[in-house]
């Protein structure tokens, strides 16, 4: 049977960033799509411009400059009662995004129509219709999400299809229905989607976007597929309003490995699990060990049996190859779990590495033991290309730093005052450096002692610029004494990277984070000057 074409629509940026506890900065935005991009999205939702969201308005200029393979979606809304269409500001914003799609959602259930934006059914069919024309004609491609289409269809069916007529008639390129209170179970999507698939004809592409309030988002955004949705909306890791959004995660590997779906390349997929934990970094939330495919404990085999089981016959506890999504497997008692992974990545910093090479031991047991500690690599590559480089006898540290001391003072009235001060060892001299500070905050202090060192053997250390720091509780129940996990994202004038840092100690933990940048920067700098 051959399968149809379908879209894979994120709204991580979107959606997913209106989840309790995320707030996306515009480089975390920026860095996403790109994770997003290079796993094969085809669509990505950036968020919603308008005079009052400065992050989201910057986004749709800078993502322009980053030549990325998917397409860009500006968000909004229906124009609003008694507009003009070409006088309202949400269509406005739209059009100034310079993209070339607009998703836009309506009122299809006549309980919001009449309760909530007060408005008759007439005037909400004209704003469906006068909206979607008007961005056709001024962006090109429009994405009509029908909001609350299921509950509206239950409680008029005549009306909540009429919605979808407006938007049809107007030139919707794809009639997307929506679950936004996430309540419908799969069998009651089913009957709904084939009555209204049947009313509305086979010229219409419809999508499906589904929220998790009953545990159903997956389950039905699959069956809608199966059933002939050319366009699917989810989010990674299934961030969102409240029980979150379907999580893509999930549905592509189901479609494409159970259902032969082409989605992603087979490269892509193998990607899924790093990008999920990237997004879960960047997003500052820890990572769902039990999401099936891409979590932790997906492949993991505790039981005896299990364990016995899977040895023998991997499909015995297993039902998939856990390699088709990058994940591996893992015998909890024996801890095997993520050595494909690391030799992979082994693998681009130097060729035709064995995996019984005795260097490349040395590096898989080294990113164990600190992976056991804590930290976690898909976001701080420049760490670990450090820690491989020195293992594999391809880098070794100009520097080391001898000690460093923070002060920190505070008296009422005044801001927090920090002092940091350090000593370091330059290896191919044999000089110290004894240097102090000031900063706004201890990090910040450090920072600048560091720089105010090094500079004066190695001047590029001016380029590198800090962009983004990130702190993360590890286990909260060991309260103030718990560890922590540090991510910075740096920059020069080139490229970007991030590095991280484990303790019990935050200062501690951004100082190994701070060192791995500006290390990593002379090993750049040295690799591209040995070419």
């Amino acid at each position: 049977m051959e399968m149809h074409k379908v879209d894979i629509y994120d709204t991580t940026l979107r959606d997913g960033n209106q989840a309790l506890g995320i707030s996306l900065s515009l480089n975390d935005k920026l860095h996403i799509a790109a994770k997003l991009d290079e796993i094969g999205m085809n669509y990505i939702e950036g968020g919603w411009p308008n005079p009052t969201n400065t992050i989201d308005t910057e986004f749709y200029i800078r993502i322009k400059k980053m030549n990325l393979k998917a397409k860009i979606a500006a968000f909004g809304s229906t124009k609003r009662p008694g507009n003009k269409v070409e006088d309202d500001p949400f269509m406005q914003a739209l059009i100034s995004t310079g993209v070339g799609v607009a998703t836009i959602f309506g009122k299809t259930w006549d309980l919001h129509v009449l309760q909530v934006i007060n408005t008759t059914l007439e005037e909400n069919l004209i704003m469906i219709n006068d909206s979607v024309r008007f961005l056709k004609k001024n962006m090109g491609e429009v994405v009509y999400d029908a909001e609350h289409f299921f509950d509206g269809y239950k409680a008029n069916p005549e009306y909540s299809v009429k919605t979808l007529e407006a938007a049809k008639d107007a030139g919707a390129d794809c009639l997307v229905l929506c679950d936004t209170n996430g309540g419908l179970l799969p069998d009651e999507f089913l009957k709904i989607f084939r009555e209204v698939k049947s009313k509305m004809g086979d010229d219409v592409k419809f999508g499906v976007h589904m929220h998790n309030d009953s545990g159903c988002a997956e389950a039905s955004s699959c069956l809608g597929v199966i059933e002939g949705a050319q366009h699917v909306q989810g989010t990674m890791n299934g961030l969102g309003e409240r029980c979150g959004n379907a999580n893509l995660c999930t549905i592509i590997p189901n479609l494409q490995i159970k259902r032969g779906f082409d989605l992603v390349t087979p490269e892509q997929l193998r990607m899924m699990r790093s990008a999920s934990i990237y997004v879960a970094e960047l997003a500052n939330t820890i990572p769902n060990i039990r999401h099936p495919y891409v979590g932790e404990a997906a492949f993991s085999h505790k039981a005896g049996a299990h364990a016995d089981g899977v040895r023998k016959v991997r499909e015995s506890f297993e039902h998939i190859n856990p390699e088709l999504v990058g994940n591996t497997r893992q015998f909890v008692v024996s801890d095997q779990a993520g050595a494909a992974t690391i030799l992979e990545k082994l693998s681009k910093i130097k060729e035709g590495l064995d995996k019984k090479d005795p260097s490349v031991q040395k590096v898989l047991t080294k990113i164990k033991d600190m992976e056991a500690a804590g930290y976690q690599f898909e976001a701080a590559d420049a760490s670990f290309e450090l820690i491989a480089r020195r293992e594999l006898g391809q880098f070794s540290d100009p520097f080391t730093v001898g000690a460093f001391r923070v002060l920190e003072w505070k008296r009422d009235g005044y801001d927090a005052n920090s002092e940091a001060t350090i000593n370091i060892h330059i290896r191919e001299n044999g000089e110290f450096e004894h240097t102090a500070d000031y900063g706004a905050g201890p990090v910040n202090a450090l920072d600048k002692a560091l720089r105010k060192a090094l500079t004066k053997f190695y001047p590029q250390i001016a380029n590198v610029k800090l962009d983004d720091y990130k702190v993360r509780v590890l286990d909260a129940k060991d309260g103030t004494g718990t560890k922590v996990r540090v991510l910075i994202e740096s920059s020069d004038k080139t490229s970007t990277w991030g590095t991280v840092g484990v303790s019990k100690d935050v200062i501690e933990a951004s100082w190994l984070a701070l060192i791995d940048s500006l290390m990593y920067k002379l090993m750049k700098d040295t690799l591209e000057k040995n070419k």
